[in-house]
């Protein structure tokens, strides 16, 4: 759909495409779909947070109310979250590219 798009364009495109491929009708995921999800398609990024409260939090709250599904919003707020405590996004920022 966006074979034209930028970088960042396409990257929202794949990230809205694993989440609807995962989905169920009404647009949403359990919480353990989400935490599988994660740990399966995100797992570069939380590899060695384990130990962070933060973490240990975020997939706490997975673990809990299990009949609340999430949303795609939720989905992304979760995906921000995990990314910026991220070891892997400290080594990103110290590459540079050129292009």
């Amino acid at each position: 759909a966006l074979g034209k798009g930028s970088d960042l364009e396409k990257a929202f495109a794949t990230v809205a495409l694993v989440y609807n491929n995962n989905a169920d009708p009404e647009g949403k995921l359990s919480r353990a779909e989400t935490k599988s999800l994660l740990q399966t398609q995100f797992w570069h990024f939380i590899q060695g947070q384990e130990n962070k409260p933060k973490y240990q939090e975020i997939i706490s709250d997975l673990d809990e109310e299990p009949e609340n599904k999430i949303d795609f919003e939720d989905f992304m707020m979760t995906l921000v979250m995990l990314t910026l405590m991220s070891d892997l996004l400290q080594e990103i920022k110290n590459v540079k590219t050129t292009k």
